[in-house]
């Protein structure tokens, strides 16, 4: 009677596996009952990685909507090219379009701002970026005047970094919660509550307007999954690398992808969907406590985001959209909105009402908003000589600006930001979406420039808080795991 053969690693390799954690694996297939040498074979080919995917030869076919009408355009522009050709070159990438507000988000070959891109069967992380559903909320108050709402959005909202002090966190809804719980990435809950309520910094703003048709008072919200997304994003671009150095080394890692037809690609998409509920019952947590204070009546509330992943299906599986500050227009990306979109241009022009319809050309999107045409670095240097103040006046005479940490930022004035009438000229030139009404400005409230008062070691210490924040909540985690009856709240 035979003896069984017991095979060593080096049999494995020797047949033709490559070298790595699979040999391990198949050594304990193999060797746990007979194999013939032809069996040990087929094991290895079932086991082998995919093939490494190769960059495209030529960028995937992209629809540019978007114009020059100046060199300071046009230089923009150039450099929108330039990256969407990299981009357009990723493997699972099948094509793309570009929006009139379209501006560059970092190196060569990062999707820029305003950039939508189609993968099949792939989510890519980097595309929708930290800022995960950065999105927009309208209400239309029946009987309010906009000082009122306004003053109302200052005692109700929180501007720069971190949360709220966990005396004043907002309770998330049960089922909320427990969808965040069951997430399987560590250090979510924790952050989920704190941020509630809160907007963070940069573009992110409440606005106070009229509406053009009615006169009604309107505030709207801008800002994305904060804290929650931004460490969700962390999770996922570390499996997308992963999934990289496997399938394809010679993409740019901040294009890297995690495959849907994946248990990890299935479990980030369904973390995408709470992180957008998160996200839209911030909205609502503001939008409510604005009302309330200010006394007022909700007429009609709506809102969409304008950085996320939408998918859909085609003959080959299913096709994940990535907008990167990109207005969703198509029906199909919409299902909580009946219709109208809200397009922001700065905080001295009308917030734009907006409808449209897929077409080979917009390919289901318009803008977000009026975009830039320089870094906000860039466009300090190129006011220098004047005061901040002088600045500030000039640009928001007859409104009511407030920055939360009463710093000026004149990075979020409106001399920042492209010329809105040819945003607004392009979409009409590419039929991206119709306007069908407006909120005219009345006032508005940002960040500001937080951390201009901030020394260095308060700024090393709220790092540090918030990397003991971050340990305390995984460690929470690894204890739920041990002990069902603790609840997690805290």
């Amino acid at each position: 009677m035979n003896e069984q053969k017991i095979y060593t690693g080096k049999d494995i390799i020797a047949m033709g596996c490559k070298s790595g954690p699979v040999v391990g694996k198949l050594l304990e297939i193999v060797n746990r009952k007979p194999h013939t040498r032809e069996q040990v074979l087929e094991q290895i080919a079932a086991h082998a990685p995919p093939p490494v995917l190769d960059l495209h030869e030529s960028p995937a076919p992209c629809q540019y909507n978007i114009t020059a009408s100046n060199e300071l355009e046009a230089d923009n522009l150039v450099a929108v090219r330039a990256t969407m050709d990299v981009v357009l070159r990723t493997p699972c990438v099948i094509e793309g379009a570009v929006m009139p507000d379209a501006c560059p988000a970092g190196p060569v070959g990062t999707i820029p701002v305003g950039g939508v891109v189609a993968a099949q069967d792939a989510i890519i992380p980097g595309m929708h970026s930290a800022d995960i559903c950065c999105s927009l909320m309208a209400t239309v108050f029946d009987d309010a005047m906009p000082l009122a709402v306004l003053d109302a959005a200052h005692k109700s909202t929180h501007f720069g970094p971190g949360g709220r002090v966990a005396a004043r966190a907002i309770e998330l809804p049960e089922a909320l919660a427990s969808a965040v719980d069951k997430l399987p990435y560590p250090g979510l809950r924790d952050i989920a509550r704190l941020h509630t309520g809160t907007q963070g910094d940069g573009n992110h703003f409440v606005y106070v307007g009229t509406l053009e048709s009615t006169g009604k008072t309107v505030l709207v919200t801008h800002h994305g999954s904060r804290g929650l997304g931004a460490r969700l994003y962390k999770h996922g671009r570390k499996i997308a690398e992963r999934f990289r150095k496997q399938l394809s080394p010679d993409t740019m890692p901040a294009n890297a992808w995690i495959p849907f037809d994946t248990n990890e690609g299935r479990e980030y998409w369904h973390a995408l969907q709470v992180i957008r509920e998160w996200t839209r019952h911030n909205h609502e947590c503001l939008h409510e406590a604005t009302g309330t204070k200010a006394g007022a009546a909700v007429s009609h509330r709506f809102w969409n985001e304008h950085n996320f992943v939408f998918k859909e299906e085609n003959d080959s599986g299913n096709v994940f959209w990535h907008a990167k500050g990109a207005t969703p227009i198509h029906t199909a990306f919409m299902p909580d909105n009946d219709g109208v979109q809200i397009v922001p241009l700065n905080m001295a022009e009308p917030i734009l009402f907006v409808r449209g319809e897929r077409s080979s050309v917009n390919r289901g999107f318009a803008p977000h908003g009026a975009g830039r045409n320089m870094s906000r670095t860039r466009h300090k240097k190129r006011m220098a000589g004047q005061t901040e103040e002088s600045i500030f006046e000039t640009e928001t005479a007859g409104l009511d600006v407030r920055f939360y940490s009463e710093n000026i930022d004149i990075s979020e004035l409106p001399s920042a930001y492209k010329n809105t009438e040819s945003v607004i000229q392009d979409m009409q030139r590419f039929d991206l979406a119709t306007v069908v009404d407006r909120v005219l400005p009345f006032g508005s409230i940002m960040s500001g420039d937080w951390q201009r008062n901030v020394s260095w070691k308060e700024l090393r210490a709220q790092k540090r808080n918030a990397k003991k924040q971050q340990t305390r909540s995984a460690r929470r985690v690894s204890k739920q795991k041990l002990d069902p009856l603790d609840d997690g709240d805290g």
